[in-house]
């Protein structure tokens, strides 16, 4: 149990410094990424470049300077803006996480509980109206790009028909604290939850309806068909939990993606203030620090998200438990 535990470990910071190093060295193999001229400001005197220079170690070799922000950004957490001078950006994240949080986890709520529904119906109803109708609506939210559907909803709850009966409710654009106020928190997300939703209910609904519909020919199934069992309870307990697999291997990846900034149109889109949206500012002003700051914050979602699909996974299929 211990080695195992370590390896992973062992391979988490592996990565870590992997995706850290690249980062790092793109940034300054980029033309124009220079930080000193930002901060020592327009038309700086060459005295003020060189003492901005060793103020900031830029002087220095690139280990060195890589050495060195790792150090702020893990240990003493310090590591300053270089666009915004004095901004530290471990609060900034601090601050964003939350809003993307609050965004992905409400959709994944309404992804998971609609897909699952839609594609256990389609399975069960294999070749009817049903079954099409279903898949067709899924190919549907799977085409809709997710920054013209938030657009297109923006049009008509703040605009033409905000002040009807149906879109009276819905707040300005932005976002409010869960802290603040828990019903005007969830007044400002329940939009920006059904579109980031839109798409992946396609996707998930389609894949899940695949994997029942061939496991349906499996002879534990038939076995469970022929001790008695009722078709639902075959289709549920028997398929369902077997077809999650690959269901929670895709969910695990997808919520890390989203949660380390993956919903960056989405929160554009309806102007909350989370990682998505600060990871596009940072590079929009080649902020070193900031974007350093934001793909790790998104690397140990993933890393995470990694372990816990693993655990699920001994969860949801007993063969993988007894392999180990």
């Amino acid at each position: 149990m211990i080695i195992p535990l370590m390896r992973r470990m062992g391979q988490t910071i592996f990565v870590l410094f992997g995706i850290s190093a690249l980062v790092f060295a793109v940034f300054f193999a980029t033309p124009g990424a220079d930080p000193t001229a930002r901060i020592a400001g327009r038309n700086a005197a060459p005295q003020t470049m060189e003492k901005v220079r060793k103020e900031y170690g830029f002087d220095r070799p690139l280990p060195v300077q890589y050495a060195i922000m790792m150090k702020k950004l893990f240990i003493t957490r310090d590591l300053a803006s270089y666009a915004n001078r004095g901004e530290r950006v471990v609060p900034e994240i601090m601050r964003a996480a939350p809003v993307t949080l609050s965004l992905v986890t409400g959709a994944a709520v309404i992804w998971v509980v609609l897909s699952i529904g839609m594609g256990v119906l389609a399975a069960a109803f294999k070749g009817s109206w049903l079954d099409r109708l279903l898949m067709m609506l899924g190919l549907v939210g799977i085409s809709i790009p997710v920054f013209w559907l938030g657009q297109v909803v923006n049009l008509i709850t703040q605009n033409s028909y905000h002040d009807t009966w149906l879109f009276s409710w819905v707040p300005g654009l932005g976002y409010v604290p869960f802290t603040q106020s828990p019903f005007d928190w969830f007044r400002s997300l329940v939009i920006p939850w059904c579109v980031l939703a839109v798409m992946f209910v396609g996707i998930y609904s389609r894949i899940l309806r695949a994997d029942l519909v061939a496991i349906m020919g499996e002879d534990f199934m038939r076995t469970a068909r022929a001790k008695g069992l009722s078709p639902t309870r075959v289709l549920l307990r028997h398929g369902l939990r077997t077809a999650l697999i690959t269901f929670v291997s895709l969910f695990g990846m997808d919520f890390a993606q989203l949660v380390g900034g993956g919903a960056l149109l989405t929160e554009v889109v309806f102007g909350l203030p989370g990682v998505g949206r600060l990871t596009y500012q940072a590079l929009n002003s080649l902020d070193l620090p900031l974007i350093m700051a934001t793909v790790m914050y998104s690397a140990v979602f993933v890393v995470l998200a990694n372990a816990l699909v693993d655990a699920a996974y001994l969860l949801l299929d007993p063969r993988v438990r007894d392999a180990r």
